[in-house]
């Protein structure tokens, strides 16, 4: 309760009863994110599928443990705690600068996530240039997957949705409208006349 009544501008995580200050986002995480939001978000809801939310909210993982993470993707019906969602179908992370914030997001995270029950956990590390994709087994563990032979990597949790990771690393972002069209969400922009 005291967590969830914390009035601050950084982002704060409970980790096992422990508060954990998160690193201000960089210019480059944020247009990521952004990106990302635009894309899953217009998916999702033209298509009816559930909500997809984004940091600051702090999502109920178990007793004592609420993580913020970058983006959320909660299937229609899925239960909440005290206004909060308890845990989430997607999970979606940029991972922060810094070799802790690097360990959290890679390491630490990934447990916990898995450990909610969390269905599919995405990384993505703007540093490395790397996205790495995870579902969970049938004993609760994450398991990498992989691309199609296009390169494409399909959401599980999300079904239709997939998403080229080179797209993350362009300068700039492609624009979500290309990006919409080629999952096929929008027809193509009509020349003006």
């Amino acid at each position: 309760d005291e967590y969830l009544a914390l009035d601050t501008n950084r982002l704060v995580e409970l980790s096992n009863g422990c508060l954990e200050v998160l690193p201000k986002p960089t210019i480059l995480h944020q247009f990521i994110v952004k990106f990302l939001l635009r894309i899953l978000d217009d998916f999702v809801t033209a298509r009816g599928l559930g909500a997809v939310l984004f940091a600051p909210l702090p999502v109920w993982l178990w007793t004592g443990t609420y993580r913020e993470p970058d983006l959320v993707f909660l299937r229609r019906g899925r239960r909440k705690r005290r206004g909060q969602p308890e845990g989430a179908d997607l999970v979606m992370e940029v991972v922060s600068e810094g070799a802790e914030n690097r360990k959290r997001d890679l390491e630490t995270k990934r447990q916990e996530y898995a450990a909610a029950g969390i269905a599919e956990y995405w990384i993505i590390d703007p540093d490395a240039r790397r996205a790495d994709f995870f579902r969970l087994d049938s004993e609760g563990r994450y398991q990498r997957f992989g691309p199609d032979p296009n390169g494409i990597y399909h959401a599980e949790a999300v079904p239709g949705f997939w998403i080229r990771p080179d797209w993350l690393w362009q300068d700039p972002l492609p624009s979500s409208l290309d990006v919409l069209h080629e999952l096929g969400d929008i027809p193509p922009p009509s020349p003006i006349s």
